[in-house]
């Protein structure tokens, strides 16, 4: 008994750190906000698809470059500061493409002008005055850009933006013989084809070190010099569809959610307790508990949740009474044997095991199956499935059968 009273206060230490995760404005934990994240389709945000254009790839596969921008894109958004955002690739007819979706963002023009920037950084020498020829020195030989600010230029703002530019030890050998030889003449700097910086130079520079001026707004170096350390996009990219859906959408979708899943529990506790009496009672604490560290576990990875995530939990609530049911069943065949009922709960426990581990393995297999095979939505669905069928096991087995350990009485 002593042993089944420590499990017991252990379950409800273990359901009370569950539901200071689970209450709104929350301690957070391990040193990050634990918050529920959600999805495109609940939070409301854009949703943009790109065609890449695979036309002038010189040593690259239409493949390897899609891979690429998936990744560039993915690393932009990050800067962005959006909250679980999504980047995957996409198949557009015979095309390749980039799926981009963007929950809660304020400013969709900006991340566009972002996202969609191809970011090739080339330097231009002046031949005859005239005509302008590519130096050979371009963004990848660019180590680090900084955007900053000039204190001895000042401009109608105030201090003059500046981008900072560090090169590598090839870059800056590049550097060094261009400015050798055009001692007098003009430089020019151009991103994406439009000319970002005109210099004039005064002397050879050597150090692999340079500077960008003449740029309107901080803001603007900022996202310049982002744009210049993540790289250039392999391939130029084009927005073919813009999506944006509303936050009315979103809080409509989770307000008949959970009114869909309250109505779920109470008809799974009414049927339950009318069946099972004192036993069906031990099952819905155990689905309430198994509610709680759920939802707790959704915000401590964190799970972003999206409808179809909300309809795999809903459905895994089903997968966690259905073991219970396994359970009190062998529980009663013990009994009519005339076995005390500490004993025909053990076994009813242990029996019953088998089923209950080989029907929630086959589940997981198809969750399993659903995550790589399946994109989107249905990626959403199986991660909440999958683990609400590996929680459901441990609230099932342990968490159930130490309530029923607590309250059942040693008879011989």
């Amino acid at each position: 008994m002593k042993n089944n009273l420590i499990s017991f206060l252990l379950i409800l230490a273990l359901t009370a750190f569950g539901i200071s995760v689970v209450i709104p404005n929350g301690p957070n934990y391990f040193g990050k906000e634990t918050k529920t994240h959600l999805g495109l389709d609940l939070q409301g945000g854009v949703q943009l698809l790109y065609e890449i254009d695979t036309s002038n790839l010189k040593d690259k596969k239409p493949e390897q470059a899609q891979s690429e921008t998936v990744d560039l894109i993915q690393k932009r958004v990050n800067d962005l500061g959006v909250s679980e955002p999504i980047v995957q690739a996409r198949r557009i007819g015979e095309s390749y493409g980039v799926l981009v979706e963007l929950p809660g963002i304020s400013d969709v023009e900006q991340a566009k002008a972002i996202i969609g920037k191809t970011a090739q950084l080339k330097f231009y020498e002046m031949v005859d005055d005239q005509t302008e020829v590519e130096t050979g020195l371009i963004g990848s030989d660019v180590k680090k850009a900084t955007a900053g600010t000039d204190q001895n230029g000042q401009n109608l703002s105030g201090l003059s933006p500046l981008i900072y530019l560090e090169f590598t030890d090839t870059g800056a050998q590049k550097f060094k013989e261009i400015t050798k030889r055009n001692v007098g003449k003009l430089i020019i700097t151009k991103l994406d084809d439009q000319v970002i910086n005109q210099a004039t130079v005064k002397s050879e520079i050597d150090g692999g070190k340079a500077q960008i001026d003449g740029i309107s707004t901080l803001k603007e170096a900022k996202d310049t010099a982002k744009l210049i350390n993540e790289g250039a996009l392999p391939a130029p990219v084009n927005l073919v569809q813009e999506s944006q859906i509303g936050s009315t959408l979103g809080k409509d979708a989770i307000e008949k959610s959970l009114i869909a899943g309250l109505i779920g529990m109470v008809l799974i506790a009414v049927f339950m307790i009318s069946y099972y009496g004192w036993l069906g009672v031990a099952s819905f604490a155990a689905l309430v508990i198994y509610t709680i560290l759920t939802v707790a576990i959704y915000k401590l990875i964190p799970v972003t949740l999206t409808l179809s995530g909300i309809a795999g939990f809903i459905f895994s609530i089903g997968i966690a009474v259905d073991a219970n049911i396994l359970i009190f069943e062998r529980y009663f065949e013990e009994l009519k044997k005339g076995i005390a009922k500490t004993q025909a709960l053990e076994n009813g426990f242990s029996r019953s095991w088998p089923s209950i581990r080989d029907s929630n393995i086959a589940s997981l297999i198809t969750a399993t199956v659903l995550f790589y095979m399946g994109t989107g939505m249905v990626r959403g669905f199986a991660v909440t499935l999958a683990l609400g069928i590996m929680i459901s096991l441990f609230t099932s087995i342990n968490v159930t059968r130490n309530i029923l350990r607590f309250f059942i009485k040693n008879k011989k």
